[in-house]
């Protein structure tokens, strides 16, 4: 069902390996089918083209346009979707960055998000993982127009500051997309809560793409890509495996929820406010 107030968006839980070519040829197929089961809005994962790890990256790096780029514009123009795509490791001169590309249904590219958070963490006796160490920060916020709504885009890190979906929503976006690869500490404890947290703290809806779980990797993903409703509602969660799961996105129950809890007209603007030093 699509009209004005109401679209399907669809996330791929892709299953990425270390061949680049069959990832991308997988991400074809599987957006290919979510267009088919009437999706408008297909999300990707982080790190689709490639594993994910600091020893990657530098390897499976390319420019944008490039090869991974162009087969996402040719199947946002071939399905006739708005296509986030999830992320990869983009090389820019001597610079790299984790970079979502988003492209129209005419396979024109819209906007590039770069991560702008660097995932630089020390769980002692858990999990240690240093993204500055070959990665650069992005320095731009990322918001792209559809026929339905605006919509705002982070890639994993970036879903645990508050303030980057707070300004999102006070732009006007009305869906926040984070493809993002939380691990098997941090995917159970924070994962769910994050998305919950970012929902009902700006009465939006939230979808993430966790690349599927593979227990051989490097890095093990939590997978669970989900999508929670303004109300903080998980709508629909995805298991460890690879799969594609479906949400109707209503941007009247949005409004509704809004009207019913009205925090953005109650806010307290003459006591604080969260700003954006520089604009996207």
């Amino acid at each position: 069902l699509t009209s004005d107030e109401e679209f399907s968006l669809a996330v791929v839980q892709l299953r990425v390996s270390k061949i680049k070519a069959d990832n991308l040829g997988r991400a074809q197929k599987l957006v290919k089918e979510a267009a088919g089961q009437g999706a408008k809005v297909v999300v990707l994962p982080e790190c689709f083209n490639s594993p994910y790890g600091t020893g990657f990256f530098a390897e499976y790096a390319e420019k944008i346009p490039g090869e991974s780029t162009r087969v996402l514009s040719e199947a946002a123009r071939d399905c006739g979707v708005y296509l986030v795509g999830g992320s990869i490791p983009e090389k820019d001169g001597e610079k790299l960055y984790n970079t979502c590309s988003v492209f129209g249904p005419d396979g024109k590219l819209l906007v590039k998000h770069r991560k702008i958070h660097l995932f630089d963490i020390d769980v002692p006796g858990k999990i240690r993982f240093q993204e500055s160490e070959t990665l650069s920060p992005g320095n731009r916020l990322s918001m792209f127009e559809t026929p339905f709504c605006k919509v705002g885009v982070g890639i994993c890190y970036d879903i645990r500051f508050a303030e980057l979906a707070h300004i999102y929503a006070k732009k006007g976006c009305q869906l926040l997309v984070y493809p993002g690869a939380f691990n098997m500490t941090t995917g159970p404890a924070h994962w769910e809560l994050l998305q919950r947290g970012r929902a009902v703290d700006n009465q939006v809806y939230v979808a993430t793409a966790s690349p599927a779980r593979d227990e051989s990797a490097s890095y093990v993903a939590w997978g669970h890509s989900s999508v929670v409703n303004p109300w903080g509602e998980v709508i629909v969660k995805a298991g460890p495996e690879e799969s594609v799961v479906y949400a109707d996105i209503d941007l009247q129950y949005l409004a509704d929820v809004r009207q019913q809890i009205p925090i953005t007209t109650q806010r307290r603007n003459d006591l604080y406010s969260v700003n954006s030093v520089q604009e996207g």
